[in-house]
């Protein structure tokens, strides 16, 4: 099989190519990004032939989706990762990439005649639903009107919907994990979501007490397990959403165990306190997200994983815990890799 992974350098691009490296069925990988590895790229970028392009970029579509169809000539399979977090100020950007940028994808793949797209959408998608109710696939995919992220990973969903109608030669999965974590990313989410004025080493084990919007839980999936997933959606060819998370549900007194160790106090703090502080130190560009991550957290369902365990075979290997004990101590670390999303706090950032 040739495979094309769009966003191929970031965190779940990276764990997908670790995971195809090898991979005696995946003959072929061409990785798609705005920013590629350098000439000679260690592993596992080592696995794809790298080629530039901008999902986003302002101006026509048929520019992009002409360079986008020319990489995915020949290929049985495009998995869609590209996404805009930053800059979270500039809500153009990150409409025309994430929004535009899945437009443009998808119309590339129609024109290049592939078969098979799989796409990355979100816990985020998801229509609110605060109780610890497990929900299945069927939920609804409006999102959450208050995130931003929220409000374009539906309108992706929207999109996959229409190309998945209209286009019947066009099989459209998409995986709708938890968060994403890994050691590797540890800097690339410092700088994303706490920025410079957060020091990293109060994460590691340095926490006395921890405070923690009330009534938040979280679910996690470390990036080899997403990779795992979109591994069996592409090489078993099917159609449709599949949640993909760790079974276990996680509250303060979890995260507190890792960034303070055993017995580390929890000290609940009100939504409306923290989601007023968020938007205060947001718009004082002191802070890289604003309050509506927050909002998504209190929204968003416990996903139900039954249909990927039974039509993938899949199961996580990590558990939540471990996964965000192995992002932590990247973080604290500054860890990294290679490729220019992911490079690592002691090393310059290429623009």
């Amino acid at each position: 099989m040739k495979v094309v992974v769009v966003g191929a350098s970031g965190n779940a691009g990276t764990a997908l190519l670790r995971r195809l490296h090898g991979d005696p069925t995946v003959t072929s990988v061409v990785g798609v990004a705005r920013r590629t590895p350098r000439t000679t790229p260690p592993p596992p970028y080592d696995v794809a032939s790298w080629v530039s392009v901008d999902v986003g970029a302002r101006g026509p579509d048929d520019e992009v989706v002409a360079a986008l169809a020319r990489a995915f000539a020949g290929a049985d399979a495009v998995v869609h990762l590209a996404w805009a977090i930053q800059p979270s100020h500039d809500r153009q950007r990150l409409a025309d990439v994430n929004v535009t940028g899945t437009r443009r994808v998808l119309e590339a793949a129609v024109r290049a005649g592939v078969p098979h797209v799989v796409a990355a959408s979100s816990v985020g998608a998801y229509s609110p639903a605060p109780d610890d109710v497990p929900r299945a696939e069927g939920w609804a995919t409006d999102g959450i009107r208050s995130s931003q992220y929220s409000v374009d990973k539906a309108a992706q969903e929207r999109l996959l919907d229409e190309y998945d109608e209209s286009h019947p030669d066009l099989a459209v999965a998409r995986l709708r994990p938890a968060l994403i974590f890994q050691r590797a990313a540890g800097y690339e989410i410092t700088r994303l979501f706490l920025g410079p004025f957060v020091p990293e080493r109060v994460l590691g084990g340095k926490v006395p007490v921890l405070p923690w919007p009330a009534g938040v839980r979280l679910q996690a999936v470390h990036a080899d397990d997403v990779a795992e997933a979109y591994r069996e959606a592409v090489v078993r060819q099917v159609r449709g959403a599949f949640n993909v998370a760790a079974p276990q549900v996680l509250r303060g007194e979890d995260v507190a165990r890792v960034v303070g160790g055993e017995g580390t106090p929890v000290r609940e703090v009100p939504v409306p306190v923290v989601r007023a502080a968020m938007a205060t130190a947001w718009h004082a560009r002191a802070l890289p997200v604003g309050p509506g991550w927050l909002d998504m957290a209190v929204n968003a369902p416990v996903l139900d994983t039954t249909r990927a365990e039974r039509e993938l075979g899949w199961r996580a290997s990590w558990s939540a815990v471990d996964a965000v004990r192995d992002v932590v101590e990247g973080m604290v670390d500054g860890a990294g890799t290679a490729s220019p999303p992911l490079l690592p706090r002691d090393l310059p950032r290429r623009r």
